[in-house]
């Protein structure tokens, strides 16, 4: 296929238009597909401005790109009018800092976080770069998933350095955008000893709670509200004293609550429940359980009187 003169000038305008063009499924502020959110997510964590072509959009457009580019896939991200690549080669020059290079002069200056590091963590990183090799600093990586690690390394010149007492830490520009307030503590547990990473950006997320855990939170009054979600057959064989069913009446009367109301899940055996949980979630909601085992748990591990089925 020869793409067309009218089609080619398009692309040209549309490549030339600005100094960084993705051409994608949907828009920045509501990518279409996984790969093109994948790469939006990349480009904000590191220039201010750029451009999006929607190809779904514009057939021709779509069509063309693949003759233009010599690329068959979406999306395709152009820096200075030179094709760069599609969402896996741009991921890599991410991960190895090419693509901040590539970019030059368009990155935004990166903010440094605010990290603090307790007296005992700070002792123990200490050790750890004794041991390690000269000019080693420690790395600190929080992961799309809002997973903390800490290792030992190199400087790198890409990454943000952030001094914390007498710890000098450096993170990639993504770990960055994630760890203002962030508190990096050492303690000891009955099951060993470890950094314990306190992240106040980390977004809320479904606690998963065994029976009696929940059992002693309802006790104490600290969870009030725990909400059945099986059907009203399932109910007639068995229920938990005080949980309420979520009908529509109740799905409204929560919906007006406070968002910091603690609310806790149950079905007969947890999947159910978590979705229920995970909706006001979504909503809103910060403290939300999930009875882990549902009411099968409950009957084994707390009330026995409680029937199975």
């Amino acid at each position: 296929m020869t793409l067309d003169p009218e089609t080619r000038k398009k692309i040209d305008q549309l490549v030339a238009s600005d100094s960084v063009v993705l051409f994608m499924k949907g828009s920045r502020s509501f990518p279409q597909c996984g790969f093109s959110a994948s790469v939006v997510n990349i480009l904000n964590t590191l220039i201010p401005k750029y451009t999006t072509v929607n190809i779904l959009a514009d057939a021709d457009v779509r069509t063309g790109m693949k003759e233009y580019s010599d690329w068959p896939t979406f999306p395709q991200l152009f820096v200075r009018g030179e094709f760069v690549g599609g969402a896996d080669i741009v991921r890599q020059m991410h991960e190895s800092g090419d693509l901040e290079k590539k970019l030059g002069d368009l990155v935004a200056p990166a903010k440094a976080p605010s990290v603090a590091v307790s007296p005992r963590a700070a002792r123990e990183l200490s050790e750890a770069l004794k041991e390690g090799s000269p000019g080693d600093v420690i790395h600190l990586t929080i992961t799309p998933a809002w997973e903390h690690e800490l290792a030992l390394g190199g400087v790198e010149s890409s990454h943000v350095t952030v001094q914390a007492g007498s710890i000098t830490l450096q993170l990639d520009r993504a770990s960055a955008g994630r760890a203002d307030g962030v508190v990096i503590d050492f303690v000891e547990a009955a099951d060993g000893a470890g950094f314990k990473i306190d992240n106040p950006n980390r977004p809320a997320v479904v606690r998963e709670i065994a029976p009696k855990e929940l059992k002693a939170l309802l006790d104490a009054r600290k969870i009030e509200r725990l909400y059945d979600v099986r059907t009203d057959k399932e109910r007639g064989i068995a229920k938990i004293a005080g949980a309420r069913q979520l009908d529509d009446a109740a799905m409204a009367e929560v919906e007006g609550l406070p968002k910091d109301t603690p609310l806790a899940f149950h079905c007969h055996h947890g999947g159910r429940s978590r979705g229920a949980a995970e909706h006001f979630l979504k909503l809103g909601f910060k403290n939300v359980y999930n009875m882990a085992g549902g009411i099968e748990a409950w009957s084994r591990d707390v009330d026995p009187s409680v029937p199975r089925y």
